[in-house]
């Protein structure tokens, strides 16, 4: 293929900030944006949370000023609690809906939820026209390659939720089992495409997950794997700079990695966000897990980091970077 149709097809892919729960609430999602992220998702939010009323998962829902393509994910093990949850919130101002079929985290397993769908396709597949049917969303699915290396079941899971109405399905190219531990099983991502050939307009968007910590990775899944959408996780934590990465390369241009300045400064704007929203106090103990990584891997970060990971005020952080140049 000539090199600029390729680099045109490239463009016109997503780059999407994953949900991360804990970690991709309403600030970190605004960095991200400002780095290049197309599309964000909320962190995981509780279907039954929200039919309950909860105000600690409706808080979940929030956005920042300006953010429009965000996508709402729901964890839920029966379409019923879908339904209820749906009544109480505006759905209007969501890009779409994702089903959650992926978590592999046991407290939220052992409720059907989570990894557990990939046993139960037959109810995701009501969550799925539930939820086209109650809002005209559309609806994207998060899954698995299956529960464990005796039931992988990921292309049958795509077909039932394919045939349900899910316009997009997202693929980690782990089993439950895994976690995520080892290697994302990136081979499976050509056997989803066989199944939904591109171009075919009955073909829903394939979105790719698991093990992009570098833009090249992303890259990968574009040009040897063909999927629409690429999910940035763990890789994007303290690293917002990995979406302006992927586009330089998109765009055919080599990129320069970010400053030691760069990462600083770019963790202390993620700080005052956080503190915008949330107040110093709550805000500052829970950066303690994000904010350490933006200096991963930089000379003296090892010492810093002890530093930063007990800080509980703005003024702490700052004393704590101060000894990156002393």
């Amino acid at each position: 293929m000539d090199k600029n149709v390729l680099r045109c097809y490239f463009l016109t892919m997503a780059l999407i900030l994953a949900p991360l729960a804990g970690y991709t609430d309403k600030a970190f999602r605004e960095i991200a944006v400002r780095f290049g992220a197309e599309e964000t998702v909320t962190e995981m939010v509780s279907a039954e949370g929200l039919a309950r009323d909860s105000e600690k998962t409706r808080e979940l829902l929030e956005r920042f000023d300006g953010e429009t393509n965000l996508t709402l994910q729901l964890f839920a093990s029966k379409a019923e609690q879908i339904k209820r949850a749906l009544s109480h919130f505006d759905t209007s101002s969501f890009k779409k809906i994702d089903i959650n079929a992926g978590c592999p985290v046991a407290k939220v397993v052992k409720t059907g939820a989570g990894s557990a769908l990939m046993n139960n396709a037959s109810e995701a597949a009501e969550m799925i026209k539930t939820i086209k049917g109650e809002t005209g969303l559309k609806v994207s699915i998060k899954f698995r390659l299956g529960w464990d290396e005796n039931s992988i079941n990921f292309l049958s899971f795509a077909e039932t939720a394919a045939n349900a109405g899910a316009d997009e399905l997202t693929l980690h190219a782990r089993t439950r089992s895994q976690g995520y531990a080892g290697n994302a099983r990136k081979e499976y991502f050509k056997e989803l495409r066989r199944l939904f050939p591109k171009g075919n307009s009955s073909s829903p968007l394939l979105n790719a997950s698991g093990d992009v910590f570098k833009a090249e990775d992303a890259l990968s899944y574009f040009n040897e794997y063909e999927m629409d959408s690429v999910m940035f996780a763990r890789g994007a934590i303290g690293n917002p700079f990995i979406f302006r990465e992927t586009h330089a390369l998109l765009s055919g241009n080599e990129y320069d990695a970010p400053s030691k300045e760069e990462r600083i400064n770019t963790a202390l704007e993620h700080l005052d966000l956080a503190i915008k929203y949330y107040g110093e106090s709550l805000a500052c103990r829970e950066m303690r897990k994000s904010i350490p990584q933006y200096i991963k891997g930089l000379k003296d970060s090892s010492r810093v980091k002890a530093e930063l990971s007990r800080c509980s005020t703005k003024d702490e952080y700052l004393k704590a970077f101060f000894l990156m140049n002393s």
